[in-house]
Formats: C-alpha cells, structure tokens, sequence
C-alpha cells in the first residue's frame, strides 16, 4: 500500500506540472510561434532524458517511438494549440477533462483493464467538478474547436494507453526520452517551414522554457508514463484531474483571481473523485506468473499418499 501511495503521488507530479504550464506559458512565451514552442518543448526535454539514459532504440523501439512521438507529442502538441486559438480555456479543460473516461475504455480493448465501478464513477464526478470550477457561460464556442479539443483528448489517451503496452520490460526513462525526442523532430522541419526562422528569446523566456522543458515535459511524461506502468488506466486518468484544478488554484494564487463558491464545490467534487480512482486491493498486488503457477510447499513424497493426480497451484 505504502509503495501505490508513493506511486500516485509521483504520477501525480504530471498533471500538476502541466497544470503550471498554462499560466508560465500564457505569461512568458511567444504567443506567435506555437509549433517552436511545441518543438522547443519536445526536443530539448528528450535529449536530456537521452544523456541520462544513455540508451539507443532497438529493434521495435525505432518505429515504436516514431508513432508514440507523433501521437503524445507532435499530432497532441499542434491539437491543443488549435483548441486554445478556438475555444475559451474553459471549454478546452472541460473537453479534456473526458480523458479518464476515455484511457479507461482504451485501455479495457488494448491491456483487458475493465474498469471498475469506483474508476466511472470517480471519472463523472470528476468531469462534474471540473465543469463547475471551469464553466462560467462563455461565449465563442466553436465546431472546429470542440472537434480539436476532443481529438488531442482521443489522441493523448490513445498514445498513453499503447505506452503502456509496448513499454513493458522497456526503461520507462528510455522510452520517454526516444518518444519525446521523435516528436520534437518531426515538429522542427514543419515549425521551420510554417514559422520561418526560430523566435528570439528573452532571458525570462528563456527560464520559462527552462521550466516548460525540464519540469513540465522531461519529468511530468517520466512520472505519468511511470505511473501508467504501475497503476491501473483508470487510476492514472483520474490523477490527471488534476491538471485544471492546479490552473484554478495557480489563477488564486498568483493571478489574484477570486476562488468562488462554485468553484469549491467544483474542486471538491474533482478531489472526490481523484480519491475514488484509488486502486483496490486486487489490482495494487497481482501475482506475477511466476507466483501465480508456484504449487505449494508440500511434505516430502514419503509423508504424502501414494496418488498420481498432482496438486493444483494454490491449494
């Protein structure tokens, strides 16, 4: 149990980084370039994870990486920026706040993890509270942006749930370093094209690209990418409701923004259903094959009756 607590709290370290994201990035960078941003995010995050890995790809790995990249980096990347040029912030969380539901019925058809009762229900609670803390009637819906908005949702669970199946028996610091170094080559050559030459930053732009590309990307996707092979899909969806409910706090806390009635009640309802994404007992200790095959200890042959029938694993 202790270990599971450790566990969620490093994944945990994911959805609260990306959470501060959006404030350092809305505050501090280059609204203008969102595919360098995107590239300068990916790249330099990668090849720090590669210098201290020091790990090539192998065999699958090559293309492995090249459609994780794509999927949790690139394609995502360019997804959320469309969404947040098309829609209120508000209406973007809130689109993305499906996310636990959507890992939970991926990861059922990729990894036969059914989703348990508590696991749903934590993710309509969740998806409530995020609603109440997020959704304040604004104007400037559009068709185009819901429809981005629910791609990078449908994309990044995809991409995160096919990390965990390839990724078993794989140095989870490795596989993120080769996945996070693909995207952000493939978005360079499409940022230079788009782009034109890469934006001139200040020293404080600079510091927030420090932030965004060692804490935000390098150790948020290791600690999310270590949690999913740890924990249940369900589990780990829920843990990222905590992305929007670090935005709100982040607003009050440095923004001056006012924390509302309704916005409590929306971040206890999101804290509720965190908590129901606990996993049960069953799923935090599986017997391994190995252990699960092991046929008890048994007296010496000489004390036990003479019978050919052997005795089934676990009796």
């Amino acid at each position: 149990m202790e270990a599971t607590l450790r566990r969620r709290a490093l994944t945990a370290v994911a959805p609260v980084a990306w959470g501060a994201n959006y404030y350092v990035t809305h505050q501090f960078l280059p609204a203008d370039r969102p595919l360098y941003g995107a590239a300068l995010r990916a790249l330099p995050a990668g090849l720090v994870l590669l210098a201290v890995c020091r790990q090539r790809p192998r065999g699958a790995w090559w293309w492995r990486s090249a459609v994780l990249g794509l999927l949790n980096v690139s394609v995502f990347f360019v997804l959320v920026y469309a969404a947040s040029q098309l829609l209120p912030t508000s209406i973007a969380s809130t689109v993305m706040a499906l996310s636990p539901l959507a890992m939970m019925l991926i990861a059922w058809a990729l990894v036969a993890e059914r989703p348990g009762t508590a696991h749903l229900a934590g993710a309509a609670i969740g998806l409530a509270g995020v609603c109440l803390m997020l959704l304040t009637g604004a104007d400037g819906v559009s068709v185009p942006g819901i429809l981005a908005s629910a791609a990078a949702m449908l994309v990044s669970s995809f991409g995160h749930i096919l990390t965990k199946r390839w990724s078993a028996g794989t140095d989870v610091l490795a596989s993120t370093a080769w996945q996070l170094t693909a995207g952000g080559l493939f978005l360079l050559p499409v940022a230079a094209a788009v782009e034109g030459p890469p934006p001139a930053l200040s020293p404080t732009a600079l510091l927030a690209f420090g932030y965004v590309t060692l804490i935000a990307t390098a150790l948020a996707f290791v600690a999310w990418f270590t949690g999913l092979r740890h924990l249940p899909a369900g589990t780990v969806g829920l843990i990222g409701l905590l992305n929007p409910l670090t935005g709100v706090l982040l607003g009050t806390a440095v923004a001056g923004e006012v924390l509302t009635g309704r916005q409590l009640c929306g971040l206890v309802l999101v804290l509720t259903g965190v908590v129901l994404g606990r996993p049960a007992r069953a799923d935090v200790r599986k017997p391994t094959p190995a252990s699960a095959h092991r046929p008890a200890t048994s007296p010496p042959p000489a004390a036990r009756p003479c019978t050919s029938r052997p005795t089934p694993p676990g009796a």
